[in-house]
């Protein structure tokens, strides 16, 4: 059954300042929920935040935070709970990419891939939880493609979206039972400013249309976020539509 987001349910959104994370942000609120933008570039999320607020009446909280870092996610998720009442639904979106095949992959390369996507969807998830068993809420990931087929371009950021695939499935057998949802999402490429900081970005790299589109994916996070106890949604597959072709 169809939970209603007109509520003023409580959002939190990591990764919030651009992509998945700024579209979902929109797309949640314009639904009437609540929501937390976490995030390290607090001038983003400042101007996110009040856009949000203005357009569509809702409460917006920001939450500057690095996610690889666990005291900075508990103060988060706290003030979140503080300023929006409750917790109702997290989004763990923050993630990157970096390097490239392992022979010249950095220290810092693969440190950073590790502390990001992996520590920090840990501590998101582990913050959250107490406040999702009083809400009944539901903990959403941002999966991958190439978290469930091989990825021979980067193999260390497939494994991180494999350990993300494997966390949110082996959490859901343990938290279930308290009536907390857990879904994970896996899109193939997105138009979004991932991997920028490498060179071309996702958005650069390709015209409107020819991938996903950030909003596409924020579809489907409130899709599964949109759902109440006993029914919860697994996996949903977010690919473009050729994306088998390269098999």
């Amino acid at each position: 059954m169809a939970r209603d987001l007109s509520s003023g349910d409580g959002i939190l959104v990591t990764g919030a300042s651009s992509g998945i994370g700024a579209a979902t942000v929109r797309r949640v609120a314009s639904d009437g929920a609540d929501v937390a933008l976490l995030a390290r570039r607090e001038d983003r999320l400042r101007e996110l935040a009040d856009d949000v607020a203005d357009e569509f009446d809702v409460t917006t909280h920001v939450a500057p935070a690095d996610v690889s870092d666990p005291a900075q996610v508990a103060a988060a998720v706290e003030s979140t709970v503080e300023t929006l009442g409750s917790l109702d639904g997290v989004v763990v979106n923050a993630g990157l990419g970096r390097g490239d095949d392992v022979e010249t992959m950095t220290d810092d390369e693969y440190r950073t891939m590790m502390d990001v996507n992996v520590d920090g969807a840990f501590y998101t998830a582990r913050e959250s939880l107490s406040y999702l068993r009083e809400s009944a809420g539901i903990l959403v990931f941002i999966g991958s493609f190439a978290g469930q087929y091989p990825r021979p371009f980067n193999p260390v950021y497939a494994a991180t979206k494999w350990w993300i695939r494997g966390f949110a499935m082996s959490l859901s057998g343990q938290v279930g039972g308290d009536e907390v949802g857990v879904t994970v999402v896996n899109p193939t490429e997105v138009r979004s400013e991932f991997g920028s900081e490498e060179g071309e970005s996702f958005e650069d790299r390709f015209d409107p249309g020819e991938v996903t589109e950030p909003e596409e994916i924020a579809d489907a996070v409130a899709f599964a976020l949109a759902q109440e106890p006993p029914t919860m949604i697994n996996d949903i597959d977010v690919y473009r539509r050729d994306k088998f072709s390269g098999f």
